[in-house]
């Protein structure tokens, strides 16, 4: 009887977004001359580790399980909601986020504090359509890389 560590599928998704969030790290710590652990777990930015992971899971599927399972088709929806949600609300919701704190700090710089919350929301929150794209063929390879070498 096996783990759920050694189901390969769990493994692709896993390392999928785990990959993806050191990606994210590195490119924003490149981009940007600092470290910011917050990086290594938060959502947004480039790749999508939330792309990686459910293309790695809907890829693993298809190949462990054969592209007519139910398993395939479930991850496959659920990849595709998953990524339409991050381009769309979750990325809205990132955009309104900057412009809000852009105004607490027009506010604040008015002399009017009270109107200036104690931390900024967080605007790293949705992916633009490469961001999405780059962890979904993040994804899909490591999903291959896995089945290859787990059988």
């Amino acid at each position: 009887m096996g783990t759920i560590f050694h189901n390969v599928t769990f493994i692709s998704a896993a390392a999928g977004w785990l990959v993806a969030q050191i990606l994210k790290t590195l490119i924003h710590m490149f981009i940007t001359k600092k470290f910011n652990a917050e990086r290594l777990i938060g959502s947004g930015g480039m790749p999508s580790s939330h792309s990686a992971t459910v293309c790695a899971l809907a890829t693993a599927s298809c190949i462990h399980c054969g592209a007519d399972s139910f398993e395939f088709a479930v991850s496959l929806i659920l990849a595709l909601i998953v990524m339409y949600d991050a381009m769309g609300v979750r990325r809205e919701t990132g955009i309104q986020a900057k412009l809000i704190n852009e105004m607490m700090d027009a506010f604040a710089e008015m002399g009017r504090p009270e109107l200036s919350p104690d931390e900024k929301l967080k605007e790293f929150v949705g992916h633009t359509p490469l961001q999405v794209l780059a962890g979904a063929i993040l994804g899909i390879l490591i999903a291959i890389l896995f089945c290859s070498l787990m059988p």
